[in-house]
């Protein structure tokens, strides 16, 4: 089995599960206020953002497939970069929004039901197709180099089992705790995104843009090596390589640490704004007398 299957198959099953959770929660108005025939166009819109998702990973594969060896690695570095800043927007995004993503996403569906079927579709599209562009784009940058197709199965058992268990939590036959379960999916996703900063930092030294490609940080090869099982499981799911070089390194380090303290550090909610102060009361001098 592909050294890419647990990290793809997270990504699948955290960014699968965003998606569903928004359709669950558009469904589940639809029918609760009895407006069962605008249905279809909710699912119109979700089917049309999945062709996009679909499309925008296809066009990401091919144009890297046929690109000169040095434009490829620095197109890969690039959404290497670009996957990353959208993993660390995405699990700091939904720890914020968690709260009131319903009330909001509701409160869209009724002004766009206002406005017509247009959109009703509109509005489930534009819900559904960022969860699907980022996880077209996370995908492809988790994956590259990976020559077997257990990546693509990976992905797809992860979106397969968040729509199992979406469908049970929109029948109420299963609870999850959702703030455990983002809380402990951002801190694997965070460490994930570290290796793929680290695979795009690989590749602008590949392509030359950054020096210092043949100056290792260590080299414990000897101690793991790259041909074994765990050292291909611990490259599959962070990237961490025997003999990575320092820029590699500093890399992995200067973006793990501080987001994973700045992710693990308790949420507060926005303070409310302190109340007025009382007027001073006016204090009698001598002159007053």
């Amino acid at each position: 089995m592909s050294n890419v299957f647990l990290p793809t198959y997270l990504i699948g099953l955290r960014e699968g599960l965003e998606a569903t959770l928004v359709v669950t929660i558009l469904v589940a108005f639809l029918v609760k206020t009895d407006r069962r025939d605008r249905l279809r166009y909710v699912w119109t819109g979700v089917g049309v953002a999945a062709a996009l998702s679909v499309g925008f990973a296809a066009v990401l594969q091919y144009t890297s497939a046929h690109l000169e060896f040095e434009r490829q690695e620095l197109f890969e570095a690039v959404t290497s970069i670009l996957a990353v800043a959208f993993v660390t927007w995405m699990i700091f995004w939904m720890r914020r929004a968690a709260r009131s993503i319903s009330g909001d996403l509701r409160a869209r569906l009724d002004a766009a039901i206002a406005l017509g079927p247009l959109a009703v579709v509109v509005t489930a599209f534009l819900a559904v197709a960022r969860e699907g562009l980022e996880t077209a784009l996370i995908f492809f940058a988790t994956v590259q180099g990976a020559t077997s197709t257990w990546s693509v199965a990976a992905i797809l058992t992860g979106i397969a089992t968040s729509i199992v268990l979406g469908f049970l939590m929109y029948r109420s036959a299963l609870r999850i705790n959702l703030t455990r379960f983002f809380t402990w999916t951002g801190v694997l996703l965070v460490l994930v995104a570290a290796g793929i900063f680290k695979y795009g930092v690989h590749d602008l030294l590949e392509a030359g843009v950054l020096p210092g490609l043949n100056d290792l940080a260590f080299d414990i090869s000897g101690t793991l090596p790259p041909t074994t099982w765990y050292a291909e499981l611990l490259r599959g799911t962070l990237n961490f390589t025997p003999a990575p070089t320092v820029l590699e390194t500093v890399a992995w380090l200067a973006y793990a640490i501080p987001v994973l303290v700045l992710f693990l550090l308790p949420h507060r909610a926005r303070a409310a704004a302190p109340a007025p102060a009382p007027a001073p009361t006016p204090v009698p001098t001598g002159s007053d007398r």
